[in-house]
């Protein structure tokens, strides 16, 4: 009797197969010098024989995307690069899953820059937990493609940062720490409707919010209990 298979010995379908074939010319072009646009495997997890790779990849080929860990350099540059590369069809909406607790700004600002810089629907769906830089990323998606499951929840406040040096430098460092705290607050404002002021107060200290209050607050469009009912199923044939 023949002996079956694992489900990874299954062929790859054909939206994986033609991303992983589009990966492989981005890496030809490059030299060899991109090598993995996917995380290995969620963070502090590691990648058992390649399993982490074959799941984000698969997960890669169904047009999702997914943040589940701090927001760093590393990561902002993948998500960014697999923005880019999704862009390529820009017709089909890109799913952006979140479950982050947040982290650093520039890094976080790339990767907003980017949904806004492609031409596609980005459709944001938070799980768990989206805070600070996550909470700015899921509420930057789509307008009316903004999603949170019933249970995660959604933390906003103002920027901080550990500041040291001399006094000059200080004041440079603080100086920059409010011109980007009242950026955020605008951004949030422009995504949520509340007034600059509203966001501003709301943010000083931390502030949480209910998959629901986050919808009444305008962080999110709607609380989604099945995959059903976002478009396209959320990426999941649903």
């Amino acid at each position: 009797m023949a002996r079956r298979g694992s489900p990874d010995d299954a062929p790859a379908p054909r939206p994986v197969k033609k991303t992983l074939r589009r990966l492989a010319a981005v890496e030809q072009r490059a030299g060899g010098y991109v090598t993995n646009l996917m995380p290995s495997a969620a963070a502090g997890e590691p990648s058992f024989g390649g399993l982490g790779d074959q799941v984000y990849n698969r997960l890669l080929g169904e047009r999702i995307i997914f943040l589940g860990q701090p927001v760093d350099d590393d990561i902002a540059n993948k998500i960014t690069a697999q923005l880019l590369l999704l862009a390529a069809d820009p017709d089909k909406d890109i799913y952006l899953y979140i479950n982050s607790p947040g982290g650093s700004i520039t890094a976080g600002m790339a990767i907003y820059d980017t949904m806004q810089y492609i031409k596609n629907d980005v459709v944001t769906i938070a799980m768990g937990l989206a805070a600070s830089m996550g909470q700015f990323l899921l509420s930057a998606g789509t307008p009316g493609k903004r999603f949170a499951l019933p249970n995660a929840e959604i933390l906003i406040h103002q920027p901080s940062a550990g500041l040291a040096g001399s006094a000059s430098d200080i004041k440079i460092h603080a100086e920059r720490l409010l011109y980007t705290k009242k950026r955020m607050a605008e951004l949030t404002s422009l995504h949520t409707g509340q007034t600059v002021e509203q966001v501003t107060h709301d943010s000083d200290r931390d502030r949480w919010f209910s998959a629901e209050e986050a919808k009444d607050y305008g962080l999110i469009d709607e609380v989604m209990k099945t995959a059903a009912g976002v478009p396209g199923g959320g990426g999941t044939g649903a």
